[in-house]
Protein backbone atom coordinates (compact mmCIF):
# COMPACT_ATOMS: atom_id res chain seq x y z
CA UNK A 1 0.00 0.00 0.00
CA UNK A 2 1.53 3.30 -1.08
CA UNK A 3 1.48 6.02 1.61
CA UNK A 4 -0.85 8.97 1.05
CA UNK A 5 0.99 12.15 2.05
CA UNK A 6 -0.83 14.97 3.84
CA UNK A 7 -1.40 18.34 2.21
CA UNK A 8 1.55 20.50 3.38
CA UNK A 9 -0.61 23.63 3.06
CA UNK A 10 -3.62 22.37 5.03
CA UNK A 11 -3.88 23.97 8.50
CA UNK A 12 -3.86 21.75 11.58
CA UNK A 13 -6.05 22.15 14.65
CA UNK A 14 -4.43 22.19 18.06
CA UNK A 15 -6.35 21.28 21.17
CA UNK A 16 -7.10 24.09 23.66
CA UNK A 17 -4.34 23.36 26.19
CA UNK A 18 -1.75 23.18 23.42
CA UNK A 19 -2.98 26.48 21.98
CA UNK A 20 -2.60 28.03 25.43
CA UNK A 21 0.97 26.73 25.69
CA UNK A 22 1.78 28.07 22.22
CA UNK A 23 0.51 31.50 23.21
CA UNK A 24 2.51 31.41 26.44
CA UNK A 25 5.78 30.31 24.79
CA UNK A 26 5.72 33.08 22.18
CA UNK A 27 7.23 33.32 18.71
CA UNK A 28 9.17 30.01 18.55
CA UNK A 29 6.01 28.10 19.44
CA UNK A 30 3.89 30.11 17.01
CA UNK A 31 6.40 29.33 14.25
CA UNK A 32 6.24 25.64 15.25
CA UNK A 33 2.44 25.66 14.98
CA UNK A 34 2.48 27.44 11.62
CA UNK A 35 5.05 24.98 10.26
CA UNK A 36 3.26 21.82 11.40
CA UNK A 37 1.60 20.98 8.03
CA UNK A 38 4.94 21.06 6.17
CA UNK A 39 6.77 19.13 8.89
CA UNK A 40 4.02 16.53 9.02
CA UNK A 41 4.27 16.08 5.25
CA UNK A 42 8.08 15.79 5.45
CA UNK A 43 7.97 13.15 8.18
CA UNK A 44 5.27 11.11 6.48
CA UNK A 45 7.34 11.05 3.30
CA UNK A 46 10.48 10.02 5.19
CA UNK A 47 8.83 7.28 7.22
CA UNK A 48 6.39 6.12 4.54
CA UNK A 49 3.28 7.04 6.51
CA UNK A 50 -0.31 7.87 5.73
CA UNK A 51 -1.58 10.17 8.50
CA UNK A 52 -4.98 9.68 10.10
CA UNK A 53 -7.08 11.53 12.61
CA UNK A 54 -5.75 13.89 15.24
CA UNK A 55 -5.50 12.34 18.71
CA UNK A 56 -6.01 13.94 22.11
CA UNK A 57 -2.79 14.43 24.02
CA UNK A 58 -1.20 16.62 26.64
CA UNK A 59 -0.51 20.32 26.39
CA UNK A 60 2.82 20.18 24.59
CA UNK A 61 2.43 18.29 21.32
CA UNK A 62 0.47 17.55 18.17
CA UNK A 63 -0.44 13.88 17.86
CA UNK A 64 -1.98 11.98 14.92
CA UNK A 65 -2.69 8.41 13.96
CA UNK A 66 -0.61 7.04 11.10
CA UNK A 67 -0.25 3.87 9.04
CA UNK A 68 2.91 2.48 7.43
CA UNK A 69 3.13 1.26 3.84
CA UNK A 70 2.76 -2.29 5.22
CA UNK A 71 -0.46 -1.35 7.00
CA UNK A 72 1.00 -1.19 10.51
CA UNK A 73 -0.67 1.27 12.86
CA UNK A 74 1.51 3.92 14.45
CA UNK A 75 1.19 7.24 16.27
CA UNK A 76 3.14 10.31 15.16
CA UNK A 77 3.87 12.88 17.86
CA UNK A 78 5.42 16.29 17.22
CA UNK A 79 6.54 18.08 20.37
CA UNK A 80 6.52 21.80 21.12
CA UNK A 81 9.90 23.58 21.06
CA UNK A 82 9.98 24.07 24.82
CA UNK A 83 13.41 23.71 26.50
CA UNK A 84 11.64 22.79 29.75
CA UNK A 85 10.32 19.54 28.27
CA UNK A 86 12.00 16.30 29.31
CA UNK A 87 13.96 14.10 26.91
CA UNK A 88 11.00 11.87 26.05
CA UNK A 89 12.75 9.98 23.26
CA UNK A 90 15.70 9.18 25.51
CA UNK A 91 13.39 8.01 28.29
CA UNK A 92 11.49 5.72 25.92
CA UNK A 93 14.68 4.26 24.47
CA UNK A 94 15.91 3.38 27.94
CA UNK A 95 12.54 1.92 28.93
CA UNK A 96 12.41 -0.30 25.82
CA UNK A 97 8.71 -1.01 26.35
CA UNK A 98 8.88 -1.80 30.09
CA UNK A 99 5.74 -0.12 31.39
CA UNK A 100 5.99 2.41 28.55
CA UNK A 101 4.85 2.86 24.97
CA UNK A 102 7.31 1.51 22.40
CA UNK A 103 9.37 4.03 20.43
CA UNK A 104 9.81 2.99 16.78
CA UNK A 105 11.75 6.02 15.55
CA UNK A 106 12.71 9.58 16.45
CA UNK A 107 13.46 12.61 14.30
CA UNK A 108 15.78 14.75 16.42
CA UNK A 109 15.60 17.89 14.29
CA UNK A 110 11.82 18.18 14.65
CA UNK A 111 11.62 16.29 17.97
CA UNK A 112 9.07 13.97 16.36
CA UNK A 113 8.37 10.50 17.75
CA UNK A 114 6.99 7.50 15.88
CA UNK A 115 5.23 5.44 18.52
CA UNK A 116 3.36 2.20 19.09
CA UNK A 117 -0.39 2.55 18.48
CA UNK A 118 -2.38 1.99 21.66
CA UNK A 119 -5.97 1.75 22.77
CA UNK A 120 -8.02 4.09 24.94
CA UNK A 121 -6.82 5.78 28.10
CA UNK A 122 -7.48 4.75 31.66
CA UNK A 123 -9.19 8.10 32.17
CA UNK A 124 -11.79 7.13 29.55
CA UNK A 125 -12.22 3.55 30.71
CA UNK A 126 -15.28 2.32 32.66
CA UNK A 127 -13.05 0.96 35.45
CA UNK A 128 -14.02 1.91 38.99
CA UNK A 129 -11.48 4.07 40.87
CA UNK A 130 -10.04 1.18 42.90
CA UNK A 131 -9.51 -0.88 39.74
CA UNK A 132 -7.97 2.09 37.91
CA UNK A 133 -5.60 2.70 40.81
CA UNK A 134 -4.59 -0.98 40.73
CA UNK A 135 -3.76 -0.64 37.00
CA UNK A 136 -1.63 2.43 37.66
CA UNK A 137 0.20 0.71 40.51
CA UNK A 138 0.94 -2.43 38.48
CA UNK A 139 2.07 -0.41 35.45
CA UNK A 140 4.33 1.76 37.57
CA UNK A 141 5.91 -1.28 39.21
CA UNK A 142 6.90 -2.43 35.73
CA UNK A 143 8.05 1.05 34.68
CA UNK A 144 10.29 1.28 37.75
CA UNK A 145 12.31 -1.73 36.54
CA UNK A 146 14.06 0.52 34.01
CA UNK A 147 17.73 0.72 35.10
CA UNK A 148 18.85 3.94 36.75
CA UNK A 149 21.01 6.19 34.55
CA UNK A 150 24.70 6.33 35.25
CA UNK A 151 26.13 9.27 37.13
CA UNK A 152 26.06 10.71 40.63
CA UNK A 153 22.99 10.49 42.80
CA UNK A 154 21.14 13.78 43.28
CA UNK A 155 21.36 15.40 46.72
CA UNK A 156 18.69 14.14 49.15
CA UNK A 157 15.49 16.13 48.93
CA UNK A 158 16.43 17.93 45.71
CA UNK A 159 13.15 17.23 43.89
CA UNK A 160 10.90 18.21 46.80
CA UNK A 161 12.88 21.38 47.55
CA UNK A 162 12.75 22.39 43.88
CA UNK A 163 8.96 21.90 43.91
CA UNK A 164 8.68 24.12 46.99
CA UNK A 165 10.74 26.89 45.40
CA UNK A 166 8.64 26.66 42.23
CA UNK A 167 5.39 26.87 44.21
CA UNK A 168 6.50 30.04 45.98
CA UNK A 169 7.66 31.66 42.75
CA UNK A 170 4.60 30.78 40.69
CA UNK A 171 2.17 31.82 43.40
CA UNK A 172 3.90 35.21 43.68
CA UNK A 173 4.14 35.68 39.90
CA UNK A 174 0.43 34.93 39.46
CA UNK A 175 -0.70 37.39 42.14
CA UNK A 176 -1.07 34.78 44.91
CA UNK A 177 -4.10 32.76 43.70
CA UNK A 178 -3.35 30.07 46.32
CA UNK A 179 -5.31 30.08 49.56
CA UNK A 180 -2.57 30.66 52.20
CA UNK A 181 -3.58 27.43 53.98
CA UNK A 182 -3.19 25.48 50.74
CA UNK A 183 0.25 26.90 50.04
CA UNK A 184 1.34 26.26 53.63
CA UNK A 185 0.12 22.65 53.48
CA UNK A 186 1.94 22.07 50.19
CA UNK A 187 5.18 23.56 51.51
CA UNK A 188 4.91 21.45 54.66
CA UNK A 189 4.50 18.36 52.47
CA UNK A 190 7.58 19.34 50.45
CA UNK A 191 9.60 19.79 53.64
CA UNK A 192 8.59 16.34 54.92
CA UNK A 193 9.48 14.67 51.61
CA UNK A 194 12.81 16.46 51.43
CA UNK A 195 13.67 15.36 54.96
CA UNK A 196 12.71 11.73 54.32
CA UNK A 197 14.31 11.36 50.88
CA UNK A 198 16.69 8.41 50.44
CA UNK A 199 18.52 8.45 47.06
CA UNK A 200 19.38 4.78 47.57
CA UNK A 201 15.68 3.97 47.06
CA UNK A 202 15.28 6.05 43.91
CA UNK A 203 13.88 4.62 40.68
CA UNK A 204 13.47 5.99 37.19
CA UNK A 205 10.26 7.96 37.54
CA UNK A 206 7.67 8.36 34.84
CA UNK A 207 7.02 11.82 36.29
CA UNK A 208 3.39 12.31 35.22
CA UNK A 209 1.50 8.97 35.44
CA UNK A 210 -2.05 10.30 35.66
CA UNK A 211 -4.94 8.22 34.21
CA UNK A 212 -4.91 10.02 30.85
CA UNK A 213 -1.26 8.98 30.38
CA UNK A 214 -2.02 5.26 30.86
CA UNK A 215 -3.22 3.60 27.64
CA UNK A 216 -4.25 0.03 26.93
CA UNK A 217 -1.99 -2.09 24.72
CA UNK A 218 -3.75 -3.53 21.69
CA UNK A 219 -2.19 -6.97 22.03
CA UNK A 220 -0.53 -8.51 25.12
CA UNK A 221 3.24 -8.06 25.18
CA UNK A 222 6.18 -8.17 27.57
CA UNK A 223 6.48 -4.97 29.55
CA UNK A 224 2.74 -4.54 29.98
CA UNK A 225 1.74 -7.13 32.60
CA UNK A 226 -1.51 -5.35 33.48
CA UNK A 227 -2.36 -4.68 29.81
CA UNK A 228 -1.53 -0.98 30.00
CA UNK A 229 1.51 1.24 29.40
CA UNK A 230 2.43 4.84 30.08
CA UNK A 231 3.07 7.64 27.59
CA UNK A 232 4.82 11.04 27.94
CA UNK A 233 7.57 10.03 30.40
CA UNK A 234 10.10 12.34 32.02
CA UNK A 235 12.53 9.52 32.81
CA UNK A 236 14.20 11.22 35.78
CA UNK A 237 15.31 9.53 38.98
CA UNK A 238 13.51 10.06 42.28
CA UNK A 239 11.33 8.73 45.08
CA UNK A 240 8.78 6.21 43.71
CA UNK A 241 6.14 7.74 46.00
CA UNK A 242 6.32 10.81 43.77
CA UNK A 243 4.85 8.86 40.83
CA UNK A 244 2.14 7.48 43.11
CA UNK A 245 1.35 11.00 44.27
CA UNK A 246 0.79 12.06 40.68
CA UNK A 247 -1.48 9.02 40.22
CA UNK A 248 -3.45 10.37 43.22
CA UNK A 249 -3.67 13.91 41.88
CA UNK A 250 -6.43 13.93 39.26
CA UNK A 251 -9.45 12.55 41.13
CA UNK A 252 -11.11 15.95 41.61
CA UNK A 253 -14.57 14.67 40.61
CA UNK A 254 -14.43 12.24 43.55
CA UNK A 255 -13.72 14.99 46.08
CA UNK A 256 -17.17 16.60 46.20
CA UNK A 257 -18.73 14.62 49.08
CA UNK A 258 -18.72 15.27 52.83
CA UNK A 259 -15.28 13.67 53.42
CA UNK A 260 -12.95 14.38 50.46
CA UNK A 261 -9.88 13.90 52.65
CA UNK A 262 -11.05 10.45 53.71
CA UNK A 263 -11.70 9.42 50.09
CA UNK A 264 -8.26 10.48 48.96
CA UNK A 265 -6.55 9.00 52.02
CA UNK A 266 -8.14 5.68 51.10
CA UNK A 267 -6.83 5.99 47.53
CA UNK A 268 -3.34 6.79 48.83
CA UNK A 269 -3.42 3.73 51.10
CA UNK A 270 -4.42 1.48 48.23
CA UNK A 271 -1.60 2.75 46.01
CA UNK A 272 0.85 2.32 48.88
CA UNK A 273 -0.32 -1.21 49.67
CA UNK A 274 -0.06 -2.22 46.00
CA UNK A 275 3.54 -1.02 45.69
CA UNK A 276 5.05 -1.33 49.15
CA UNK A 277 5.46 2.43 49.51
CA UNK A 278 4.50 4.64 52.45
CA UNK A 279 0.95 6.02 52.38
CA UNK A 280 1.95 9.30 54.04
CA UNK A 281 4.64 9.84 51.41
CA UNK A 282 2.09 9.17 48.65
CA UNK A 283 -0.29 11.65 50.28
CA UNK A 284 2.36 14.36 50.58
CA UNK A 285 3.49 14.02 46.98
CA UNK A 286 -0.12 13.93 45.82
CA UNK A 287 -0.97 17.15 47.62
CA UNK A 288 2.21 18.85 46.45
CA UNK A 289 1.52 17.84 42.84
CA UNK A 290 -2.13 18.94 43.07
CA UNK A 291 -1.13 22.47 44.07
CA UNK A 292 1.87 22.59 41.72
CA UNK A 293 -0.25 21.50 38.75
CA UNK A 294 -2.96 24.03 39.56
CA UNK A 295 -0.45 26.87 39.53
CA UNK A 296 1.29 25.49 36.43
CA UNK A 297 -1.82 25.44 34.27
CA UNK A 298 -2.89 28.84 35.59
CA UNK A 299 0.50 30.14 34.45
CA UNK A 300 -0.35 29.57 30.79
CA UNK A 301 -3.96 30.70 30.94
CA UNK A 302 -5.93 27.49 31.59
CA UNK A 303 -7.91 29.12 34.41
CA UNK A 304 -10.78 26.64 34.69
CA UNK A 305 -8.54 23.61 35.02
CA UNK A 306 -6.10 25.40 37.30
CA UNK A 307 -8.85 26.54 39.65
CA UNK A 308 -10.24 23.01 39.77
CA UNK A 309 -6.96 21.71 41.15
CA UNK A 310 -6.56 24.54 43.65
CA UNK A 311 -10.20 24.31 44.81
CA UNK A 312 -9.81 20.58 45.41
CA UNK A 313 -6.61 21.26 47.36
CA UNK A 314 -8.52 23.71 49.53
CA UNK A 315 -11.25 21.13 50.16
CA UNK A 316 -8.57 18.81 51.55
CA UNK A 317 -7.54 21.32 54.24
CA UNK A 318 -11.02 22.68 55.12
Amino acid sequence: MDPVPPDPTAPVRLQPLTRARVADLGQPARAWAAGLPAVLAELCARWGLTPGRRLPGGSASYVVEARTARGEERVLKLRLPDPALADEAGALRRADGRGHVLLHDHDERHDALLLEALGGSLEQSPLAPYDALAVLAATLREAWTVPLPEGPRPPPGERALARAALLRRRDADLGRPCDPRVLAAALDAAERRAGADDPARHVVLHGDPHPANALRVRTPRPGAPAGWVLVDPDGVRGDPAHDLGVALRDWTSRLVGPDPRGVLRDYAARLADATGEDADAVWDWGYLERVSTGLYVLSFGADTLGRRFLDSARALVD
